[in-house]
């Protein structure tokens, strides 16, 4: 019996302590649910999901260092090196009115400790093919390789356009403001500014008082058909009341891509003044999965520009020369270009003024990281 008793004690003393610790029991909070980063594939890779938002995101750019070679490339010394990083965000989003975008890139860059800055690079707007902001416009395209010349001045400006997009035929028109973007080149005392060949141009904008924030307007067809691309830019200086019309087209032939390019100025202007006329081309061959060999070469007709703005004489110049790209691995990648112009002219000495660069070896060498 005493132990019978005890056995009923103790249960109920038990049942006395759990009901106590019930009535006191601290219930935990639910956890709150984590939102993970989503991947947004409507755009293409590397896009996600900004947490709460619809917005999708993308982060870019790269590091390259650079070493270039040529006549004068930093005070009298023939080679110069920098290194630059490019940082880009892509935002994107669908809409009623279509996929809207926004888009912004810097650009840092040091030559050495005391040249060296961070600029905007692009920066703007893009909804149902209309684009507004500061941005590279359809000049500064050109073949792939390293040689073409095809373009003159700024080819980064503040601009309205617009493009018609149906998969294998597009066409666009642009405004563009043409600020700090003048036609010709200058001589000031002993300082020469030239064009992209190393040609002292007559300064058509200052011999006439011009001002330099003018209007310009381009304007491109292009079509795709298979392996073939094609397009056709024209753009017109309504300062300068010149312009300039350009074709390039590529077609994917044997191992490679073969480009070919040809372009027409009616005088100076801030869209092509290099020569009054140029062809150019190049066939970029796939040796390996990571190896790209691209030689190419172009020819310049016609090189002075007179007072007037008209072009003037008959000098002439060409260039040739080979870009050897290699893929080291994923996100590696490193570039070497040589090239070599000859201007008709008097070649010019390091420290005196003549009417063309002459002849002369360029190139640079290139090691690039991308993300």
């Amino acid at each position: 019996m005493n132990i019978k008793s005890l056995l009923i004690g103790s249960a109920a003393a038990l049942a006395a302590v759990s009901g106590a610790q019930a009535a006191d029991a601290i219930v935990a909070a639910e956890p709150e649910p984590m939102e993970y980063v989503r991947v947004c594939d409507a755009f293409g890779t590397g896009f996600f999901y900004i947490p709460g938002t619809e917005t999708c995101l993308k982060f870019d750019g790269y590091v390259r260092f650079q070493t270039d070679f040529g006549r004068d490339q930093s005070g009298t010394s023939d080679w110069d090196s920098f290194t630059r990083a490019q940082f880009n965000v892509d935002t994107r989003s669908d809409t009623e009115l279509g996929a809207l975008r926004g888009y912004f890139g810097f650009r840092g860059q040091a030559d050495q400790d005391s040249s060296r800055a961070v600029v905007l690079d692009q920066a703007f707007i893009e909804i149902s093919g209309l684009k507004v902001g500061f941005y590279y416009n359809w000049w500064d395209d050109g073949l792939s390789g390293e040689v073409d010349n095809l373009s003159s001045n700024q080819t980064r400006l503040n601009a309205i356009r617009y493009t018609y997009d149906a998969g294998s035929f597009y066409a666009g028109v642009a405004v563009e403001e043409l600020e700090g973007v003048i036609a010709g080149n200058s001589i000031s005392g002993t300082t020469i500014q030239r064009n992209n060949l190393g040609v002292n141009q007559l300064n058509w904008t200052t011999q006439n008082r011009q001002g330099d924030n003018n209007v310009g307007v381009s304007a491109i067809i292009g079509a795709k058909f298979g392996g073939v691309k094609a397009n056709l830019l024209g753009g017109y200086d309504t300062d300068a009341e010149n312009g300039a019309i350009r074709a390039i087209v590529t077609a994917e032939v044997g191992p490679g891509t073969f480009g070919l390019a040809g372009v027409w100025a009616s005088g100076a202007n801030a869209y092509y003044e290099e020569s009054e006329w140029s062809v150019a081309a190049e066939y970029a061959v796939k040796a390996t999965e990571k190896l790209t060999i691209t030689p190419g070469v172009q020819y310049f007709r016609t090189l002075d520009i007179g007072t007037d703005g008209d072009f003037t004489g008959n000098r002439d110049a060409w260039r040739a020369g080979v870009a050897v790209g290699y893929k080291i691995t994923s996100g590696l990648s490193t570039l070497v270009s040589v090239n070599y112009q000859s201007v008709d002219g008097n070649e010019r000495v390091r420290s005196g003024i003549g009417s063309g660069a002459g002849d002369q070896w360029t190139g640079f060498v290139r090691l690039q990281r991308s993300f």
